[in-house]
């Protein structure tokens, strides 16, 4: 496989968990909002496999990096890793939120 179709599927990759963990972060506060807290945190864990899967997929690019193997950087590569740091930040409020909702319901 050519080195920019790696690139192409490793950007990819990076969209979609990132999209993914976001959508399961925003899940799990609609499901806190509800009152229905078992379904917020396995949201919250789903979104941590999401992220998990991008985190992968960086290592991976580090690792390549540190063995002289550059990837090229492109604004689609940019975008990708814009979207994973999104969604590391809305997952981090999301856990926040349901917190929130969690110590709300307890009153």
């Amino acid at each position: 496989m050519s080195e920019e179709i790696e690139n192409q599927k490793v950007i990819m990759s990076l969209i979609i968990a990132g999209g993914n963990a976001k959508g399961a972060s925003f899940l799990a506060i609609k499901a806190a909002k509800e009152k229905d807290f078992k379904e917020a945190e396995l949201k919250l864990t789903e979104a941590d496999r999401f992220l998990a899967q991008a985190h992968n997929a960086q290592t991976d690019m580090l690792t390549k990096e540190a063995n002289g193997e550059h990837a090229q950087m492109c604004l689609l590569m940019v975008h990708a890793q814009d979207h994973v740091m999104t969604a590391i930040t809305f997952r981090d409020l999301a856990g926040e939120i349901v917190e929130l909702y969690k110590r709300i319901e307890d009153k």
